[in-house]
Parts: structure tokens; sequence; C-alpha cells
């Protein structure tokens, strides 16, 4: 008989955030978004910043930020290499509507020492934890 759950690993530079079963992982990939359930086809793919949704054994979620990175995929294992993460609850939405604003202007109001690259990451980085957190209320109405 299948196993109903896979082995998720959630890790940062800085530490590891998650590790435990799961019944799902939906994270954003490069070519679009990913629901992983045990006995996936392998894979590796880099992610996009935003959510990854893990949905823990008895149908409990837990969301987390993720700035980018790659996730592994085997049968029975998921693996999130992630540069920053960080769980949703734990994501400052007043500093990250704070970052967008600033960053939208930084683009509006182009000086000579402007760096565009940087302006946007910023603006892409604060967007996606703003998605996060609107994922994470969004479970928390389910």
């Amino acid at each position: 008989m299948a196993s109903r759950t896979v082995q998720c690993d959630i890790v940062s530079a800085e530490e590891e955030l998650f590790s435990g079963r799961v019944e799902m992982v939906v994270a954003h990939g490069h070519m679009g978004d990913l629901g992983i359930l045990p006995g996936h086809t392998p894979l590796i793919s880099t992610i996009k910043p935003g959510p990854v949704r893990v949905i823990k054994q008895g149908g409990t979620e837990e969301v987390y930020y993720i700035s980018g990175g790659f996730i592994e995929v085997q049968p029975y294992m998921v693996k999130v290499l992630a540069d920053t993460a960080i769980r949703a609850a734990d994501l400052d939405e007043a500093a990250a509507l704070e970052a967008k604003k600033a960053a939208e202007q930084e683009l509006q109001n182009q000086s000579a020492d402007f760096e565009y690259a940087a302006a946007a990451i910023r603006l892409a980085e604060a967007a996606a934890q703003l998605r996060t957190i609107s994922e994470l209320r969004k479970n928390v109405r389910r």
C-alpha cells in the first residue's frame, strides 16, 4: 500500500524551519505552481518568491514565505532549499507594505544613482511577502 505522506524539509541559509511528514506541498515553481503529493515524479526546480503551503497529516496547513531557491522532489521526500524562509505568521505586513511603497516610488522617481534592478527586486520581494500574508489569511478563514 502506498504511503499517504511524504517527508518534507524546509531549510534556509539560517535555519531549518520545518521537518515532518506531510500530505501535500504547494510551491510556485519556475514553470508554474507545483502540487506535490506522495509518489510524485522526481524533479528539481527553482522556486519563485512567495508562499509555500504545507498540508500536514490530519489536514492542518502551514504557510511559509520563501524569497526564492530550489525544490527537490523524490517520490517520498520534498526538500525546499530557500535563500530566506520565514513562517508566514511571522511576517510584518506593515513593513512589507512600506517596502512595496518605497520600491514603487524609487521606480517612478529615478535619479542619477538609481539602480533599477535592486529596486525591482525589493518590489518583487515585498509583493511576494504580501501574497504570502494573503495566503495565510485565506487558510485561517477555511
